[in-house]
């Protein structure tokens, strides 16, 4: 049996903690706490209590909480070229530039177009992605892209100026609960029985039939039903009778994104439906990838959901994308919220550090060996750019005198 060590599990759940509340510096995280473990690991072999160390390190930590307020860039105005470098650096950390340069646009464009005054919900931000060409072709679908498409083969796989209805009601027949037979003495009986069970079901999606013919015929539009629930076999026969396009068992948080990026709202009944209860989008177009089908639903006008489609040739690839996504994705939103920014490669550190070392001798607040636990700290700081300093091939102590 291993066994975790103790150290190792707090840096994790630290690591844990800033990805979910930051949703980046993790490796930052890990390299500090690391840091500031084997500094006050040298203190304490020298016979420095732990406890004074830990009452230096809150000083330090306040201290520097306090800095970071002096030291942070104010940006009352967000601009487009500020959020792209916010997202540029950030991107850049986890995946190659050749991936990463592409990106930044992406998840700057996505924000921004889920942005509500200063209200940024991420979680309208769908990420989908498809196992198919490089990871450089990805790209974002201001609408949005569902994983399965329609179930009728005989009707056009690309339409334009679609009507977009999003139902959330079953489109086929359901038996009784109840238990009951039925007798008949020949076929006509049996035909009768038939159409009489399945005219409730009928006569919603000829609610719907009649509903696309009041609002398309005549004119060059189409129209397309997106429902949660089921819509079984002679049902869809019927729809594409009316050369309606019905995508059956759509998710959940499909059926509450698509009033966001198209418009209407979700309809949980076919009766009264008007023409503003429904959606519109300037193209639905289907896309095949092996057993897969793809549903894109593109031209919107007022957007405030979208989808941002990763491709790649293989899982690893398509999992680092990802995540590299997710954590742009939360810088550039931080980055709105805060109205502020913080300069980097190591600038914020090194400052940091120099100004706890000016408290340590100037503060009243700090005397006796709580020092160490000061400097314990200051020095646990300079990880970061001596860590930078050596993966760009430099020596890392020349260049920390320099700084």
């Amino acid at each position: 049996m291993q066994i975790q060590h103790p150290t190792a599990a707090m840096i994790g759940r630290a690591a844990t903690a800033q990805d979910d509340i930051v949703g980046d510096g993790t490796t930052t995280n890990v390299l500090f706490i690391g840091e500031l473990m084997r500094q006050a690991e040298r203190y304490i072999g020298e016979g420095v209590h732990p406890r004074i160390i830990v009452d230096g390190l809150e000083k330090a930590k306040k201290e520097t909480l306090r800095f970071l307020d002096e030291f942070k860039v104010a940006q009352p105005e967000c601009s487009r070229d500020l959020l792209l470098a916010v997202a540029k650096a950030s991107l850049n950390t986890k995946v190659h530039p050749s991936i990463a340069n592409p990106l930044t646009e992406i998840v700057v464009d996505a924000v921004k177009t889920i942005q509500r005054d200063d209200r940024i919900d991420l979680h309208m931000v769908e990420i989908m992605h498809m196992q198919h060409k490089m990871s450089t072709e990805s790209r974002l679908v201001r609408g949005l892209v569902l994983d399965h498409g329609g179930r009728q083969s005989d009707l056009p796989s690309r339409l334009e100026n679609c009507y977009i209805m999003c139902l959330n009601v079953s489109l086929e027949y359901e038996k009784t609960e109840v238990n009951s037979g039925f007798f008949w003495s020949n076929a006509e009986q049996r035909q009768k029985l038939i159409e009489s069970e399945r005219a409730f079901t009928d006569e919603r999606v000829m609610k719907i039939v009649e509903l696309k013919k009041r609002l398309c015929d005549g004119t060059n539009k189409n129209f397309v039903v997106i429902n949660q629930k089921g819509i079984d076999p002679p049902s869809l026969e019927i729809l594409a009778r009316h050369n309606i396009v019905g995508i059956r068992r759509a998710k959940r948080r499909n059926g509450e994104r698509i009033p966001l990026a198209c418009g209407g709202k979700q309809i949980n009944s076919v009766d009264d439906v008007e023409e503003s209860d429904l959606g519109f989008a300037g193209l639905v177009y289907e896309q095949t990838l092996g057993d897969d089908k793809y549903t894109f639903i593109e031209g919107v006008e007022n957007p405030f959901s979208c989808t941002i489609l990763i491709k790649g040739p293989n899982d690893y690839s398509i999992a680092q994308t990802k995540d590299a996504i997710r954590d742009g994705l939360r810088a550039v939103s931080n980055t709105i919220a805060d109205k502020a920014v913080v300069p980097g490669a190591g600038a914020f550190e090194v400052a940091a550090s120099e100004n706890l070392v000016q408290f340590s001798r100037t503060s009243k607040e700090v005397s006796g060996k709580v020092k160490l636990g000061v400097m314990c700290f200051a020095d646990a700081l300079l990880v970061v750019p001596r860590t930078l300093a050596q993966n760009s091939g430099f020596d890392p102590q020349d260049t920390l005198i320099k700084v």
